[in-house]
Order: C-alpha cells, then sequence, then structure tokens
C-alpha cells in the first residue's frame, strides 16, 4: 500500500517532466452548488491527462539496462499517449497494446508519440498480450494497478494542498483506481479532515461492483466514457475505498454530458466525460456542501473527440 512519502518521492522524481496544473475558481459553479468550486485542470497537462506523472514514475524507478530492452503498456485510453510519451522523452522503445475499437483520436496520438500499437480483438485479448510481451523481458507499463502509478497520480493532490490548504472536499472518478489511490493517500495524509468522493458512470461501476462483493470482480464495460472503461479496480484501490471514501457516486452518461456542456460553455474548456462527471456527482450532493467549503473537482483528462461531441449532441 502505497504512503505519503511515496507519493512524495514520486513529486521529486516526475516535476521535471510534467507541468504543474492550475486550479481555477469558478464563480459559476460556486453559486450553483452554494460553495466554493474550484476545478483542478489536469487536462492541461502534457498529452491531456494525469497519466503522464505515473508513466513516469514506473519508468524511473527502474534501471537503465532493463529499460533498453523497451517497455510494453496496456490502454484503451488516457495512457497510452501518457506512456508514449513518457517513454519518447526517456528514449525508450514501447509497444503499446489496444483492443481494436480503441477510437481513432487515441490511436493518431499514441502514434504521434513514435510508440507502436499492437491491436487485439478485445481489451482482454489486449491484457493478454500485454502479459505475453512482459514475459519476454519488456518493462510493463500498468495504467492504474501499480504503486508507481499511484504514487504518480498523487502528485495531483501535493498540488492541490499547496494551492488551497482550506480544502474541504475532493472529487475524483474512478476507472482502474489508480487516480482516486493515489490523490486519497496524499490529501487524507496531508490534511485528514477532507472528504474524498469517488464517481463512476453507469456502465464502468467497477469500484461499486466490488465494494458491493467485498472482492474485485471483473465487469464489461458499457459507459460512453471510455477513459472510465476498465474491466476492474486494483485490489489495494478497493482497499483505500472502503477505508477512506465519504461515498461513492454513481451518475448517468448522459448526466456526464450535460456537465461537461455546463463547463464548456462556462469555463471555455472541454473536459471529457471522466471529469465532467465529478460536476454531475457533485450536484447530487450539493446538499452536503456550505458557504465556507472549498471543493475540488478533478478535471482529470481532456481527450474528447468531435466525433463524440456529434454524437453527445445527438442524446439531448
Amino acid at each position: 500500500m502505497i504512503t505519503l512519502n511515496d507519493v512524495k518521492a514520486a513529486a521529486e522524481k516526475v516535476s521535471s517532466y510534467v507541468r504543474r496544473t492550475p486550479l481555477w475558481k469558478s464563480e459559476t459553479l460556486s453559486k450553483r452548488l452554494g460553495t466554493n468550486v474550484y476545478l483542478k485542470m489536469e487536462l492541461f497537462q502534457k498529452t491531456g491527462s494525469f497519466k503522464p506523472r505515473g508513466a513516469f514514475n514506473q519508468m524511473l524507478a527502474r534501471e537503465k539496462d532493463v529499460l533498453d530492452k523497451g517497455a510494453v503498456a496496456i490502454s484503451g485510453g488516457n495512457f497510452a499517449q501518457g506512456a508514449a510519451y513518457a517513454s519518447r522523452v526517456l528514449g525508450v522503445d514501447i509497444i503499446v497494446c489496444m483492443a481494436e475499437d480503441t477510437p481513432k483520436n487515441y490511436v493518431d496520438a499514441t502514434r504521434g508519440y513514435s510508440a507502436t500499437i499492437d491491436f487485439s480483438p478485445d481489451i482482454q485479448a489486449a491484457f493478454n498480450r500485454y502479459n505475453e510481451l512482459a514475459e519476454q523481458g519488456r518493462t510493463a507499463l500498468h495504467p492504474f494497478d501499480n504503486h508507481y502509478q499511484m504514487s504518480g497520480a498523487g502528485n495531483v493532490a501535493l498540488e492541490i494542498f499547496e494551492d488551497l490548504p482550506e480544502i474541504t472536499d475532493l472529487v475524483i472518478s474512478i476507472g482502474g483506481g489508480g487516480l482516486i489511490s493515489g490523490n486519497t493517500v496524499a490529501i487524507k495524509g496531508l490534511k485528514p479532515q477532507v472528504r474524498v468522493w469517488g464517481v463512476e458512470t453507469e456502465g464502468a461501476a467497477t469500484m461499486k461492483s466490488a465494494m458491493d462483493a467485498g472482492k474485485v470482480v471483473n465487469i464489461k464495460p458499457t459507459s460512453m466514457s471510455r477513459t472510465l472503461g476498465s474491466p476492474f479496480v486494483a485490489q489495494d484501490a478497493l482497499t483505500i475505498a472502503q477505508e477512506h471514501l465519504e461515498g461513492l457516486l454513481i451518475v448517468s452518461d448522459k448526466q456526464a454530458i450535460d456537465a461537461q456542456q455546463l463547463i464548456l460553455e462556462r469555463t471555455k474548456v472541454l473536459p471529457e466525460l471522466a471529469a465532467s462527471c465529478t460536476l454531475a456527482a457533485a450536484e447530487k450532493i450539493k446538499d452536503r456542501f456550505g458557504p465556507d467549503d472549498h471543493l475540488v473537482l478533478l478535471m482529470c483528462g481532456g481527450n474528447e473527440s468531435v466525433a463524440n461531441l456529434v454524437n453527445y449532441a445527438k442524446m439531448n
């Protein structure tokens, strides 16, 4: 299980490779929710999401002679780009395993960072291929179920606390659980009274399925939020959630889309559904926040395609 010290150690390693993203207060959202609302703009991170923080931390933890054998990653979303970018910067050959139905914008961006893509019929087959390439000697980079990935992702909370020591609430979406694990450990280590709220979309409720079952279970994701589409959560993520989450909130794709539109219109930035769902969740529990609270919504990524936006518009 990672600790605050692990997160701080990761920050020292990766700070020169990643961007320090801004924290914006939104007057519109503050009035809407009746509290002080801030957006942590991790969608301005290089590659458009938080993923490079953990990817760099995973790779920098390895010896050069190990990395010389190459790396392999598994992802159908933002980690593909994060790992590809980190590999290019560090001069490491990488193969990224993907399912054939991965959206074109993710495929094109990953190739743009000089990665080789290995396609499989579906995500489970891609995981099998990933394991096979790792057994052949490549350094395995996991998108969420890895202590270094979690510790690197937790750097976001260090920045939030530095900018807003008054923070009372932090809302984070959950895919495989790496983001919420690192940031929960970090913010609770810095300020134990902060309430951490987890969010999933219907059709991607891996954490809810695991918490209901009391153990990690596999699901087949169907949510339109592809970057939340992990088939399972990490065991450590489940343990951390069981111990520390104030609540786990489930929102519909439609609610996430409506929140995305509101954020775009009022803040002039475009979050992906995995980010906008945090606002949809906060709307559901706005009676839990008072005028003196300081609520942070983690805008974890902004890799949205024009084609998706057109499809979302058809739903309204």
